[in-house]
């Protein structure tokens, strides 16, 4: 086990540089002017150059992606661009939020997804209104169901805020009540998804060999289920949860900026828009950090449920 993490964590490493390098290229590449956005539309082109070599934008882009390279090294992320606020605090102080609404989401969908999954693994009209759900599920797009609950659960009902984020440490209460419209439409097509791949992995794990076995030793159904059956199927479930996790990073940029949620994800427009060099890649280093803590987190849960997966 030792030797997996070791290897995953050695891999980590040319895969936060290429994430970096790819994503400064492509930056580098768009349509835009962080000078011209710092100082306005009515800035003289004298002062627009000033600025541009106040801030390094002068120099080429390998020049410039190698000045942030050596300094991100050495735990420096640079300074925004727009806020003039050091990277690393900025995004630390909303990271908080991000991590809030992604693991909230997960865990929701994983619960609700793995239980209708159960449910219906032995097919059925069970079986069928997973797949039905799972259909609906994936075909409801994010920003449309946040709109409908807003109007519903916070504008009608006035049960929850329809915006915002409150800081847990300050108001526990608050900070849940805020996460709940945004954790559910976030974690709505994930339930789908990890619902239907319970059930084809529960089903799967049915009709095997051992089950039947067990069955005539006098095993009840349900100790089959979720002693055997369930740990049977628990790497493409576990798999499908990795997956909804990294896939929840993208949703949060429309969630995010639904619900007026101060993350990385709404962070990452904002730098984008204003073309912000600097904050842009500390978003892109904070989410493939994030990737590779949740990867290893599922090769980890892989040993458990699989000891053939420790020796490799």
């Amino acid at each position: 086990m030792l030797r997996l993490v070791a290897r995953r964590l050695l891999w980590s490493v040319p895969l936060v540089l290429a994430a970096a390098a790819v994503s400064f290229i492509a930056v580098g590449l768009l349509p835009g002017d962080a000078a011209r956005s710092l100082l306005g539309q009515n800035a003289t082109e004298e002062q627009l150059q000033q600025a541009r070599h106040q801030l390094g934008l002068d120099l080429p882009l390998w020049e410039q992606y190698w000045h942030w390279l050596t300094n991100a090294l050495q735990g420096d992320l640079g300074t925004s661009l727009i806020s003039r606020t050091p990277v690393v605090d900025e995004l630390n102080s909303r990271i908080g939020a991000s991590l809030s609404l992604i693991i909230g989401a997960t865990l929701l969908a994983a619960v609700v997804g793995i239980a209708l999954g159960v449910r219906g693994a032995r097919r059925g009209r069970i079986g069928r209104l997973v797949d039905t759900v799972s259909v609906i599920g994936l075909a409801v797009p994010d920003f449309w169901l946040g709109l409908i609950l807003v109007v519903v659960f916070a504008v009608e009902l006035q049960l929850f805020p329809p915006n915002g984020y409150v800081d847990p440490l300050e108001d526990p209460i608050g900070w849940a009540s805020s996460l709940v419209l945004p954790v559910i439409t976030l974690a709505v097509p994930a339930v789908a998804i990890i619902a239907k791949q319970t059930r084809d992995a529960v089903a799967t794990a049915l009709d095997r060999p051992f089950v039947r076995t067990l069955r005539a030793a006098g095993i009840s159904d349900r100790s089959i289920l979720f002693r055997h059956a369930l740990r049977n199927a628990a790497i493409p479930i576990l798999t499908v949860v990795g997956l909804v996790f990294v896939g929840a990073l993208s949703g949060t940029v429309a969630v995010e900026f639904i619900f007026a949620i101060p993350g990385l994800g709404s962070t990452a427009v904002q730098a984008t828009a204003a073309h912000d060099f600097p904050l842009i890649q500390g978003v892109v280093v904070y989410f493939t950090l994030i990737v590779i803590v949740v990867n290893l987190a599922v090769d980890l849960a892989y040993g458990y449920f699989n000891p053939r997966v420790r020796l490799t």
